[in-house]
Order: structure tokens, then C-alpha cells, then sequence
């Protein structure tokens, strides 16, 4: 028997992916504290979670002591029978209810909100390529990392992606329907694509960053959002003005209703109804309350429904909610959307405009220091006092006295000094 056969033998049972997010959950633990604890990144803790990946030697110790369930709080719990219900048909909850004065009660709501958020994430295709992605890039860096930290007992079949296939993969995978997204979010085709290739520009450059983090496609998203939505735009003038709208009129209706909403209501409505996100993600994204989000997308709805008489003959908000996704989904796929770059010309661009701000870093420093050499070579050493500019004074009398020989005068003394006198004797002076 292998030495890894053995330590799995000794190590502690776990249970199910989906019992663990619950046992943390009711002990009020998130999965950053759950992953210092451990000694894990976030990331770990997700597979864990989901079932991808399963923690080993110490670290299953620890993570198998950390969610054990207490005395006081068995699997039978009616927080736990909570927890496992159902989701409910309706996308978008009511106004969140006043808080129970029990912490059992506040943990089962949260659970069941996020389990219905499971639930709905799961039947879109963008988590459905999350799950795929994660099981290659990100899960193969942590399966390594644990590995080197454990010794090396398990290796991974599966052949490691490298950090430029892994980023081609996520880039095929997410950047056609983030361009779509975004000239829904922009009505500019131009933009949408310039949008999503310097939100990947972006990503490569902080790469280390981005590998490890939970949704990579979602911290892409966000990034192309917030540059698709600039203000700044406004001033270029190639995207002043939004481009053609479609010719169809129920296209075009949709069309201009989305222009017609303010930045953040269009983005919340996009998010839910188009990506597939639920709400407290959704929030989180467009950096909001819960409340403030459920408020934004219901008034999205409503001023959408004004515009499709269809919308607003929906019988429920599930059936709304659908409804509005087909919609979106049909005009983002009937537009000529532009195809993005090849991933290997956006991770060159990305290394391109590094190496240009590193050069200008670098000649800003060797310029700052040339001025400041020349500041000291060139500044005074020693405190000179300013000359008091000329002024006239009056009233002083006039000098006595001989006044000062001219020049004339002076030629003419010098002659006489050095030449001989000539004349009669008696005018000679003699020495006696």
C-alpha cells in the first residue's frame, strides 16, 4: 500500500460538496475565513465546495475540524431543512423582510437566497463555461500549489494549462458575448469591441491576479463595463453618437428603451435578465445595496415594458424575466457585432503598452533627476542681499574745494613735470 493510499485511509471523512457550504454556513464562517484558517486562497475553498477538487493531508484535518457540526446543531436542524429547500419560482425577491432575532433564522435565509442563485446560474452557459474553466486553469494552479506544500503525493493526470493558455482559453470562451453584452450596454459597435480587448489587455497584465481569482470571466466583465461606460467617451468623437439602430421594430423599440435608461438601471437590468446573475451578485457587481439593485432593475423593467407591449402582458416575473432574456439574447445575436482580436494580439498589445509605460516611467525618473542635478549645480551657495535700485536726491549742497582735473588738465600737468624749463636764467630756478 502507497504512502498517499494510507494517509487517505487515516484522513477524516467529508462530507457531500454541497453539506460542506452548508455546515459553514451555519457555523457564520465566509470562505475567506474559512481559507486563512486553513491556509488556503478562496479559490480552494469554492472547489472544495463545489466538488471539483477535495483538500488532503493537514489540510483536510483542519478543514474537516473546522466545519464539523457542533452538539448543539445537528444535520436535522430545521435551519438545515431550510437551507435544502427548493428555490422559489421568482427571480426577483421582494423588499428583504426585517431581520429575525434569532442568528439560526438569518443563516437559513441567507442560504436558501444562495442556493436559488445556485440554481439559476446553473442553467446559463456562462457558469456552465466557469465550471469548465475552473476545472483546468485556476483548480490545476491550486491542485499544484497543495501538491508542493504536501510533499508531492498526488499528482494531477490532466496535463496544467500554462498562464497564456489559460488566458487564450478564458479569452475564446467569454469575449464574443462580452462584446455583444457590451453594445447592448453601449448601443456602439466600435466600442464594444475596443471595450472588451482592453478589459483582457488588462486582465494579462494582472494575470497572477486574475488566475486566482473566483469568477475571472466576471472580473473581465466588470472591467470592459466600467470602460464601456466612461463618461469620456462623450468627448471622442467617433463614439459621440450611439450607432444605427436595428431596423425591426421590435428590436429597435428594445433598442432605444435600453439607451433611453440611466448607466447603472441599464447595466442592473443587463446583468440579471441578460448574463443570468442574481440579484446579490448583481449588486455586488454595480456596487450597490441589494435593496438599491432590486429597486434599479424593477424600474429597468418597468420602463421596458412601456416600450413591448408583450413585456408588459407577461403573467409573472419569472415568465417577464425569460421573456426579456430571449429578447436581449435576439438583438445582441442579430447585430453585426465585430469580431475581438486573436487572444495572442491582445496579450502582445497588453506586453506592448507595459513595456511603453515602463520606458516612460523610467525617462520621467532619469529627467526628474537631470533637472533636479542642474537645480543644485546652479543655485546660489550663499545668501546675497538685492541691490536697492537708484534714486534721486535733492537738497544736498554742492562740493567745495578744487574740483576734479579733466583729463586735459591732467595731460597738461604731466608735461610740465617731466619736461625741462627753457628761458631766460633769471626765471630758471637754481640750486644753491
Amino acid at each position: 500500500m502507497t504512502r498517499s493510499t494510507t494517509d487517505e485511509a487515516a484522513a477524516p471523512q467529508l462530507p457531500s460538496p454541497k453539506e460542506r457550504r452548508r455546515l459553514r454556513e451555519a457555523k457564520s464562517l465566509s470562505e475567506e475565513q474559512v481559507a486563512a484558517a486553513v491556509g488556503v486562497t478562496r479559490a480552494t475553498v469554492r472547489s472544495w465546495e463545489t466538488g471539483r477538487t477535495s483538500p488532503r493531508g493537514r489540510k483536510r484535518a483542519l478543514y474537516a475540524k473546522l466545519i464539523a457540526p457542533g452538539p448543539k446543531a445537528p444535520t436535522t436542524t430545521p435551519s438545515a431543512v431550510v437551507a435544502v429547500a427548493p428555490a422559489p419560482p421568482e427571480p426577483l425577491p421582494a423588499p428583504p423582510p426585517e431581520p429575525a432575532p434569532e442568528a439560526r433564522a438569518t443563516v437559513a435565509v441567507q442560504a436558501q437566497a444562495e442556493s436559488a442563485a445556485e440554481d439559476k446560474r446553473a442553467s446559463t452557459a456562462e457558469i456552465a463555461a466557469e465550471d469548465k474553466r475552473g476545472s483546468t486553469a485556476e483548480i490545476a494552479a491550486e491542485d499544484k500549489q497543495e501538491g508542493g506544500a504536501e510533499g508531492g503525493a498526488e499528482t494531477v493526470g490532466e496535463r496544467r494549462l500554462s498562464p497564456a493558455e489559460a488566458f487564450d482559453e478564458l479569452y475564446a470562451r467569454t469575449a464574443p458575448a462580452l462584446v455583444r453584452q457590451a453594445y447592448l450596454l453601449t448601443g456602439r459597435r466600435a466600442l464594444a469591441r475596443e471595450s472588451v480587448e482592453r478589459a483582457f489587455q488588462l486582465a494579462w497584465h494582472r494575470w497572477p491576479e486574475v488566475a486566482v481569482d473566483r469568477d475571472p470571466a466576471g472580473w473581465v466583465r466588470a472591467a470592459a463595463y466600467e470602460y464601456a461606460m466612461s463618461p469620456w467617451h462623450r468627448l471622442r468623437r467617433a463614439h459621440r453618437h450611439p450607432d444605427a439602430p436595428p431596423t425591426e421594430p421590435g428590436k429597435r423599440a428594445l433598442f432605444d428603451a435600453l439607451l433611453d435608461l440611466p448607466p447603472a438601471y441599464r447595466r442592473t437590468l443587463l446583468l440579471y435578465d441578460g448574463v443570468g446573475l442574481d440579484l446579490p451578485e448583481t449588486a455586488a457587481e454595480t456596487e450597490a445595496s441589494t435593496p438599491a439593485a432590486a429597486g434599479r432593475l424593477m424600474t429597468a423593467r418597468a420602463a421596458v415594458a412601456e416600450r413591448l407591449p408583450e413585456l408588459a402582458a407577461a403573467p409573472s416575473p419569472a415568465e417577464q424575466s425569460a421573456l426579456l432574456h430571449d429578447r436581449l439574447g435576439g438583438l445582441a445575436r442579430a447585430e453585426h457585432v465585430p469580431v475581438p482580436q486573436p487572444a495572442r494580439a491582445v496579450r502582445t498589445g497588453s506586453e506592448d503598452k507595459a513595456r511603453l509605460w515602463t520606458r516612460a516611467a523610467i525617462a520621467g525618473v532619469a529627467l526628474l533627476i537631470a533637472v533636479t542635478g542642474l537645480t543644485l549645480h546652479t543655485a546660489p551657495t550663499h545668501y546675497e542681499p538685492p541691490i536697492a535700485p537708484a534714486e534721486r536726491v535733492g537738497g544736498v549742497p554742492p562740493r567745495g574745494g578744487p574740483q576734479q582735473l579733466t583729463v586735459q588738465d591732467l595731460q597738461l600737468q604731466k608735461s610740465l613735470r617731466e619736461q625741462l624749463a627753457h628761458g631766460p636764467e633769471r626765471l630758471v630756478p637754481q640750486l644753491r
